[in-house]
């Protein structure tokens, strides 16, 4: 029998692995790595986070990767090579990770890979019906398990896919597991490029769990940011701070047909983007708008999204706390104004027991761990998400 087999099957069965989750988001910040020892499967499921670092991008890797992200149009040449460039990429990063921590690539039991999703065309988005849901990650699996010597699962959104769901999010499956609790009602928020919740009703109730898109997270401002101030994103919200809302624009972009479609929703950075904002500018006729101005009403367009889309989920429901990971958590006006909306309520995910910058890259590392120690039952009672374990196997050898 092959050894990587033999190897998979005898990590299947051990108490306890450990295991790598990546994510690289929308923002091209860099690579989230999260060391995780992860016992059991199922509801049994309990995760401690060993370490966990953020990875930089260098400025030429961000830039080869936008030169195809969230476009229709792109070169295939490099559209192709960029899916074992970045895999190298990652792999690279993660043996640095493993240096920086004292450990070996023989240490690890997996790695659990999201990749860098360059373009997401559900056909709620697109509109086409010729063509399936579709969503794609690049950074093939083999290299980075060929590279570190380590068994790695990725492409997890397929799976999602082929078993009729959008791709997105799966938070769902992760959070269901791990952090359903007898006592409240949970929103768990997670902002990124998109912002994203999923709903977590008190165990025993009748209510369904359920993840879903809301629509601009930070996606938008970092674009902008990056166009008219060279920066990556609007560190500590100053630019936005020193701006005033315009209410015009602001109405002008919350005039979108996605953000009234029930829940759950996918969308992606291929609608809120900075055509969308350049689009709504014109509509406005706000051409001379002042980009601090500009900036203050993207910040109060994500938080809006985001207020009016939990206040829609909990409708009737006083008895719930909301939890927020993400890089839109560092965003002190962002999450002011969520803050204010909901008194009370509002936490860090941190007070869960998880770094909440780790969260995603957590997340993944589970989804690894129920592939190959679970079962699709355990992930039967989440709405409108199929019942299924997630995530393409590759050997090192």
């Amino acid at each position: 029998m092959n050894t990587s087999i033999v190897n998979l099957y005898q990590l299947a069965s051990k108490e306890e692995r450990l295991i790598i989750g990546l994510m690289s988001g929308t923002s091209l910040d860099g690579l989230d790595i999260a060391l995780c020892r992860i016992k059991g499967a199922g509801d049994q499921t309990e995760v401690e986070l060993l370490n966990f670092i953020c990875k930089d991008y260098d400025q030429s890797f961000r830039d080869q990767v936008r030169e195809v992200f969230a476009k229709r149009d792109v070169d295939q040449q490099t559209l192709c090579g960029l899916h074992a460039h970045i895999a190298l990429v990652h792999a690279d990063l993660i043996l640095e990770a493993l240096k920086d921590w004292g450990l070996k690539a023989a240490d690890i039991d997996l790695i659990a890979s999201h990749g860098q999703t360059v373009y997401h065309a559900p056909q709620s988005l697109t509109g086409d019906r010729s063509l399936p849901n579709s969503t794609l990650q690049l950074g093939d699996g083999d290299h980075i398990a060929v590279k570190t010597g380590i068994i790695t699962l990725s492409d997890f959104r397929q799976k999602h896919l082929a078993a009729g769901g959008e791709g997105a999010p799966l938070a769902a499956y992760g959070d269901y597991l791990l952090f359903s609790s007898p006592k409240e009602n949970r929103i768990l928020l997670n902002i990124g490029g998109i912002s994203n919740f999923t709903f977590l009703p008190k165990k025993g109730s009748t209510m369904e769990a359920y993840a879903t898109d809301l629509g601009p997270g930070n996606t938008m401002m970092n674009q902008f940011m990056f166009k008219h101030y060279g920066q990556e994103m609007d560190k500590d919200a100053t630019i936005a701070k020193q701006g005033s809302i315009h209410q015009t624009l602001l109405a002008e972009l919350e005039y979108e047909e996605f953000l009234n479609l029930p829940f759950p929703k996918t969308t992606g950075p291929e609608l809120f983007n900075l055509d969308y904002l350049e689009q709504k500018i014109e509509d406005a006729d706000l051409i001379s708008i002042q980009p601090e101005d500009a900036m203050a009403t993207l910040n109060a367009f994500s938080a809006q999204t985001i207020i009016k889309g939990i206040e829609k989920a909990t409708a009737g429901l006083d008895d719930f706390q909301l939890y927020v990971s993400g890089g839109g958590l560092h965003n002190p006006l962002l999450i002011e104004q969520i803050a204010t909306a909901f008194p009370d309520k509002v936490q860090s995910f941190e007070v869960l027991g998880i770094n909440p910058d780790a969260k995603e890259a957590c997340l993944f590392a589970i989804l690894a761990n129920e592939s190959v120690a679970g079962n699709p039952e355990n992930v039967q009672n989440i709405q409108d998400s199929p019942a299924v374990c997630m995530g393409k196997i590759s050997m090192p050898y």
